[in-house]
Protein backbone atom coordinates (compact mmCIF):
# COMPACT_ATOMS: atom_id res chain seq x y z
CA UNK A 1 0.00 0.00 0.00
CA UNK A 2 2.73 2.04 0.70
CA UNK A 3 3.97 2.19 -2.59
CA UNK A 4 1.10 2.55 -4.46
CA UNK A 5 0.67 5.43 -2.83
CA UNK A 6 4.27 6.77 -3.20
CA UNK A 7 3.54 6.54 -7.03
CA UNK A 8 0.04 7.83 -6.75
CA UNK A 9 1.70 10.89 -4.96
CA UNK A 10 4.20 10.64 -7.84
CA UNK A 11 2.07 10.89 -10.68
CA UNK A 12 -0.02 13.47 -9.08
CA UNK A 13 2.85 15.91 -8.65
CA UNK A 14 3.54 15.21 -12.56
CA UNK A 15 0.09 15.85 -14.03
CA UNK A 16 0.16 19.17 -11.09
CA UNK A 17 3.35 20.11 -12.53
CA UNK A 18 2.20 19.82 -16.22
CA UNK A 19 -1.00 21.88 -15.73
CA UNK A 20 1.15 24.57 -14.23
CA UNK A 21 3.61 24.71 -17.07
CA UNK A 22 4.24 28.26 -18.10
CA UNK A 23 2.40 29.01 -21.21
CA UNK A 24 4.45 30.94 -24.23
CA UNK A 25 2.86 32.69 -26.77
CA UNK A 26 4.17 34.51 -28.96
CA UNK A 27 2.25 37.61 -30.50
CA UNK A 28 3.01 38.76 -34.08
CA UNK A 29 1.34 42.48 -36.05
CA UNK A 30 1.64 41.84 -39.22
CA UNK A 31 0.47 43.90 -42.64
CA UNK A 32 0.74 42.67 -45.69
CA UNK A 33 3.72 40.34 -45.33
CA UNK A 34 2.78 37.17 -46.92
CA UNK A 35 6.04 36.82 -48.37
CA UNK A 36 7.69 36.28 -45.26
CA UNK A 37 4.93 34.91 -42.30
CA UNK A 38 5.41 31.54 -43.04
CA UNK A 39 8.81 31.85 -42.19
CA UNK A 40 8.54 34.01 -39.04
CA UNK A 41 5.39 31.40 -38.36
CA UNK A 42 6.87 28.27 -38.66
CA UNK A 43 10.45 29.14 -36.91
CA UNK A 44 8.34 30.90 -33.97
CA UNK A 45 6.22 27.76 -33.58
CA UNK A 46 9.92 26.01 -32.18
CA UNK A 47 9.60 28.28 -29.29
CA UNK A 48 5.99 28.37 -28.50
CA UNK A 49 3.06 26.93 -27.32
CA UNK A 50 0.38 29.65 -29.05
CA UNK A 51 1.36 31.58 -31.87
CA UNK A 52 -1.01 34.42 -32.67
CA UNK A 53 -0.90 36.87 -35.70
CA UNK A 54 -2.51 39.62 -35.51
CA UNK A 55 -3.62 40.38 -39.07
CA UNK A 56 -4.06 44.77 -39.92
CA UNK A 57 -6.28 44.68 -42.47
CA UNK A 58 -3.54 42.90 -44.83
CA UNK A 59 -4.53 42.76 -48.76
CA UNK A 60 -2.15 40.08 -49.56
CA UNK A 61 -2.74 36.65 -48.10
CA UNK A 62 -0.78 37.41 -44.74
CA UNK A 63 -4.05 35.72 -42.65
CA UNK A 64 -4.65 32.94 -44.47
CA UNK A 65 -0.84 31.73 -44.30
CA UNK A 66 -0.90 32.25 -40.97
CA UNK A 67 -4.24 30.37 -40.51
CA UNK A 68 -3.14 27.38 -42.74
CA UNK A 69 0.33 26.69 -40.83
CA UNK A 70 -1.71 26.58 -37.45
CA UNK A 71 -1.39 30.21 -35.94
CA UNK A 72 -4.54 31.82 -34.18
CA UNK A 73 -5.18 35.06 -36.65
CA UNK A 74 -6.86 37.87 -35.22
CA UNK A 75 -7.89 39.82 -38.10
CA UNK A 76 -8.35 43.49 -38.69
CA UNK A 77 -11.48 45.18 -40.98
CA UNK A 78 -8.78 47.52 -42.19
CA UNK A 79 -5.19 48.70 -41.43
CA UNK A 80 -5.39 50.52 -38.08
CA UNK A 81 -1.74 50.77 -37.04
CA UNK A 82 0.98 48.91 -34.96
CA UNK A 83 -0.44 50.06 -31.51
CA UNK A 84 -3.80 48.58 -32.53
CA UNK A 85 -2.00 45.04 -33.66
CA UNK A 86 -0.57 45.47 -30.45
CA UNK A 87 -3.35 46.29 -28.23
CA UNK A 88 -5.19 42.85 -30.42
CA UNK A 89 -1.91 40.50 -29.11
CA UNK A 90 -2.10 41.73 -25.39
CA UNK A 91 -5.55 41.06 -25.37
CA UNK A 92 -5.90 37.61 -27.19
CA UNK A 93 -2.43 36.78 -24.90
CA UNK A 94 -5.21 37.54 -21.60
CA UNK A 95 -7.80 35.38 -22.85
CA UNK A 96 -5.43 32.47 -23.51
CA UNK A 97 -3.71 33.29 -19.55
CA UNK A 98 -0.56 33.72 -21.56
CA UNK A 99 1.85 33.06 -18.56
CA UNK A 100 5.09 34.94 -21.08
CA UNK A 101 3.97 36.83 -24.00
CA UNK A 102 7.12 37.34 -26.46
CA UNK A 103 6.45 40.47 -29.62
CA UNK A 104 8.47 40.02 -32.65
CA UNK A 105 8.15 41.82 -36.11
CA UNK A 106 6.67 39.76 -39.08
CA UNK A 107 8.93 40.87 -41.59
CA UNK A 108 12.13 38.77 -40.94
CA UNK A 109 14.19 41.16 -39.10
CA UNK A 110 14.19 39.33 -36.02
CA UNK A 111 15.12 35.44 -35.49
CA UNK A 112 12.96 33.80 -33.71
CA UNK A 113 15.52 31.58 -32.45
CA UNK A 114 16.58 34.05 -30.10
CA UNK A 115 13.28 33.91 -28.15
CA UNK A 116 14.20 32.00 -25.39
CA UNK A 117 16.96 34.85 -24.44
CA UNK A 118 14.24 36.81 -23.67
CA UNK A 119 12.30 34.54 -21.55
CA UNK A 120 14.96 33.57 -19.61
CA UNK A 121 14.81 36.85 -17.33
CA UNK A 122 11.48 36.60 -16.88
CA UNK A 123 11.48 32.58 -16.01
CA UNK A 124 14.60 33.44 -13.38
CA UNK A 125 12.20 35.95 -11.48
CA UNK A 126 14.63 39.24 -12.92
CA UNK A 127 11.95 41.33 -14.96
CA UNK A 128 8.84 41.29 -15.94
CA UNK A 129 9.58 42.87 -18.90
CA UNK A 130 12.62 42.58 -21.25
CA UNK A 131 13.35 44.25 -24.54
CA UNK A 132 15.59 42.84 -27.14
CA UNK A 133 17.99 45.85 -27.51
CA UNK A 134 20.16 46.32 -30.76
CA UNK A 135 22.62 48.35 -29.36
CA UNK A 136 23.88 46.25 -26.94
CA UNK A 137 25.73 44.33 -29.62
CA UNK A 138 27.30 45.30 -32.80
CA UNK A 139 25.88 42.95 -34.93
CA UNK A 140 22.02 44.25 -33.85
CA UNK A 141 23.30 47.70 -35.72
CA UNK A 142 25.34 46.02 -38.50
CA UNK A 143 23.53 46.00 -41.12
CA UNK A 144 21.25 49.31 -39.73
CA UNK A 145 21.13 52.39 -42.30
CA UNK A 146 22.91 54.95 -40.24
CA UNK A 147 19.53 56.92 -40.46
CA UNK A 148 17.41 54.27 -38.78
CA UNK A 149 20.75 54.50 -36.31
CA UNK A 150 20.44 57.92 -35.41
CA UNK A 151 16.82 58.24 -35.56
CA UNK A 152 16.43 55.61 -32.95
CA UNK A 153 19.08 56.59 -30.76
CA UNK A 154 17.50 60.51 -30.40
CA UNK A 155 14.09 58.71 -29.90
CA UNK A 156 15.67 56.72 -27.02
CA UNK A 157 16.87 59.53 -25.42
CA UNK A 158 13.71 61.48 -25.67
CA UNK A 159 11.53 58.37 -24.17
CA UNK A 160 14.24 57.67 -21.63
CA UNK A 161 14.21 61.29 -20.38
CA UNK A 162 15.10 60.97 -16.75
CA UNK A 163 14.01 57.66 -15.89
CA UNK A 164 16.38 55.50 -13.54
CA UNK A 165 15.33 52.51 -16.27
CA UNK A 166 16.98 54.44 -18.82
CA UNK A 167 17.12 51.37 -22.45
CA UNK A 168 19.14 51.39 -25.13
CA UNK A 169 16.79 50.66 -27.20
CA UNK A 170 12.86 52.32 -27.21
CA UNK A 171 11.47 51.09 -30.38
CA UNK A 172 12.47 47.64 -30.75
CA UNK A 173 9.39 45.36 -31.55
CA UNK A 174 11.24 42.16 -29.82
CA UNK A 175 10.06 42.29 -26.53
CA UNK A 176 8.86 39.76 -23.39
CA UNK A 177 6.43 40.41 -21.57
CA UNK A 178 5.21 38.27 -17.91
CA UNK A 179 1.52 37.72 -16.84
CA UNK A 180 1.66 40.45 -14.40
CA UNK A 181 3.04 43.13 -17.02
CA UNK A 182 0.17 42.21 -19.41
CA UNK A 183 -2.38 42.17 -16.50
CA UNK A 184 -1.08 46.25 -15.66
CA UNK A 185 -0.06 46.88 -19.13
CA UNK A 186 -3.02 49.05 -21.06
CA UNK A 187 -2.28 50.63 -24.48
CA UNK A 188 -4.47 53.39 -25.89
CA UNK A 189 -2.10 54.62 -29.03
CA UNK A 190 -2.68 53.09 -32.24
CA UNK A 191 0.21 54.25 -33.98
CA UNK A 192 4.21 53.49 -33.42
CA UNK A 193 4.09 55.40 -30.56
CA UNK A 194 2.51 52.67 -28.63
CA UNK A 195 5.95 51.29 -27.97
CA UNK A 196 7.09 54.66 -26.21
CA UNK A 197 3.80 53.70 -24.22
CA UNK A 198 4.49 50.84 -23.19
CA UNK A 199 8.21 52.07 -21.76
CA UNK A 200 6.26 55.25 -19.65
CA UNK A 201 4.01 52.70 -18.44
CA UNK A 202 6.35 50.46 -17.36
CA UNK A 203 8.00 53.40 -15.42
CA UNK A 204 5.05 54.50 -14.20
CA UNK A 205 3.96 50.98 -12.74
CA UNK A 206 7.63 50.69 -11.71
CA UNK A 207 7.55 47.13 -13.65
CA UNK A 208 11.22 45.35 -13.43
CA UNK A 209 12.83 45.81 -16.71
CA UNK A 210 16.13 44.33 -18.18
CA UNK A 211 17.60 44.42 -21.94
CA UNK A 212 19.31 41.32 -23.55
CA UNK A 213 21.20 41.67 -27.16
CA UNK A 214 19.89 40.66 -30.40
CA UNK A 215 20.53 40.55 -33.87
CA UNK A 216 18.58 42.54 -36.43
CA UNK A 217 18.34 42.02 -40.48
CA UNK A 218 18.10 45.14 -43.08
CA UNK A 219 18.20 45.46 -46.61
CA UNK A 220 16.75 43.51 -49.61
CA UNK A 221 20.25 41.66 -49.85
CA UNK A 222 19.15 40.00 -46.83
CA UNK A 223 15.59 39.12 -47.97
CA UNK A 224 14.27 42.23 -45.58
CA UNK A 225 12.25 45.29 -47.08
CA UNK A 226 13.14 48.30 -45.41
CA UNK A 227 10.66 50.84 -44.07
CA UNK A 228 8.42 51.83 -46.63
CA UNK A 229 7.62 54.96 -44.37
CA UNK A 230 9.39 58.11 -45.17
CA UNK A 231 12.24 58.03 -42.46
CA UNK A 232 11.80 61.77 -41.74
CA UNK A 233 7.59 62.36 -41.25
CA UNK A 234 8.35 58.70 -39.45
CA UNK A 235 10.49 60.00 -36.76
CA UNK A 236 8.97 63.42 -36.69
CA UNK A 237 5.61 61.49 -36.11
CA UNK A 238 7.12 59.79 -33.21
CA UNK A 239 8.95 62.42 -31.23
CA UNK A 240 4.99 64.72 -31.67
CA UNK A 241 4.02 61.56 -30.01
CA UNK A 242 6.07 61.63 -27.23
CA UNK A 243 5.56 64.95 -26.27
CA UNK A 244 1.65 64.46 -26.49
CA UNK A 245 2.36 61.49 -24.07
CA UNK A 246 4.59 63.44 -21.41
CA UNK A 247 2.64 66.02 -21.42
CA UNK A 248 -0.83 63.84 -21.34
CA UNK A 249 1.34 62.08 -18.30
CA UNK A 250 2.12 65.45 -16.04
CA UNK A 251 -0.03 68.55 -17.76
CA UNK A 252 0.60 70.70 -14.97
CA UNK A 253 4.15 70.69 -14.91
CA UNK A 254 4.81 70.81 -18.82
CA UNK A 255 1.61 73.05 -19.35
CA UNK A 256 0.95 74.68 -16.04
CA UNK A 257 4.22 76.47 -15.54
CA UNK A 258 4.84 77.60 -18.72
CA UNK A 259 1.88 79.17 -18.83
CA UNK A 260 1.99 80.82 -15.53
CA UNK A 261 5.40 82.16 -17.05
CA UNK A 262 3.51 83.48 -19.93
CA UNK A 263 1.24 85.29 -17.58
CA UNK A 264 3.72 86.87 -15.78
CA UNK A 265 5.18 88.35 -19.29
CA UNK A 266 2.04 89.31 -20.31
CA UNK A 267 1.86 91.17 -17.07
CA UNK A 268 5.00 92.16 -17.46
CA UNK A 269 4.46 94.03 -20.90
CA UNK A 270 1.50 95.40 -19.52
CA UNK A 271 3.19 97.34 -16.69
CA UNK A 272 5.66 98.35 -19.68
CA UNK A 273 2.55 99.84 -21.75
CA UNK A 274 1.39 101.70 -19.08
CA UNK A 275 4.61 103.23 -18.46
CA UNK A 276 5.30 104.14 -21.94
CA UNK A 277 1.57 105.58 -21.88
CA UNK A 278 2.04 107.62 -19.04
CA UNK A 279 5.60 109.08 -19.86
CA UNK A 280 4.25 109.44 -23.87
CA UNK A 281 0.67 109.70 -24.33
CA UNK A 282 0.25 107.32 -26.54
CA UNK A 283 -0.21 103.47 -26.60
CA UNK A 284 2.79 101.52 -28.31
CA UNK A 285 1.08 98.79 -30.37
CA UNK A 286 4.08 96.02 -30.23
CA UNK A 287 4.06 96.36 -26.27
CA UNK A 288 0.87 96.19 -26.48
CA UNK A 289 -0.51 93.68 -28.03
CA UNK A 290 2.69 91.33 -26.77
CA UNK A 291 1.27 91.74 -23.38
CA UNK A 292 -2.46 90.82 -25.09
CA UNK A 293 -0.77 87.59 -26.91
CA UNK A 294 1.52 86.05 -23.56
CA UNK A 295 -2.11 87.09 -21.71
CA UNK A 296 -3.83 85.33 -24.14
CA UNK A 297 -1.46 82.30 -24.11
CA UNK A 298 -0.86 81.84 -20.74
CA UNK A 299 -4.54 81.64 -19.84
CA UNK A 300 -4.84 79.16 -22.70
CA UNK A 301 -2.21 76.83 -21.27
CA UNK A 302 -3.14 77.21 -17.92
CA UNK A 303 -6.50 76.08 -18.74
CA UNK A 304 -5.61 73.11 -20.90
CA UNK A 305 -3.38 72.02 -18.42
CA UNK A 306 -6.52 71.83 -15.65
CA UNK A 307 -8.45 70.06 -18.12
CA UNK A 308 -6.22 67.32 -18.80
CA UNK A 309 -5.06 67.27 -15.46
CA UNK A 310 -8.63 66.64 -14.38
CA UNK A 311 -8.93 63.77 -16.78
CA UNK A 312 -6.36 62.51 -15.71
CA UNK A 313 -6.96 62.07 -12.50
CA UNK A 314 -10.63 60.67 -13.61
CA UNK A 315 -9.04 58.30 -15.65
CA UNK A 316 -7.27 56.71 -12.90
CA UNK A 317 -10.08 56.63 -10.59
CA UNK A 318 -12.01 54.85 -13.51
CA UNK A 319 -9.29 52.38 -13.38
CA UNK A 320 -8.66 51.92 -9.76
CA UNK A 321 -11.93 51.14 -9.28
CA UNK A 322 -12.22 48.61 -12.37
CA UNK A 323 -8.86 47.02 -10.51
CA UNK A 324 -10.40 46.33 -7.54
Amino acid sequence: MVLVNETNSVLMDAVFTNLHEPLLVIGIPAYNEEKTIARVVLEAQKHADIVIVCDDGSADLTGEIADRLGAKVVRHEYNSGYGAAMQSLFKKARELNADVLVTLDSDGQHNPAEIPYLVKPIEDGVAEVVLGSRFIDKKGTADMPIYRKLGIKVITKLTNGNSKNAVSDAQSGFRAYSKHALEQLSLSENDMSASVEILRAVSKFGLKICEVPISCKYGESVGVKTSTKNPVTHGVGLIMSIVKLVVEDKPLMFLGLPGITSLIMGVLFGVWMMDLYVASGRIVTNVALASIGFLLLGCFMISTAITLYAITRLSKKVNNKCIC
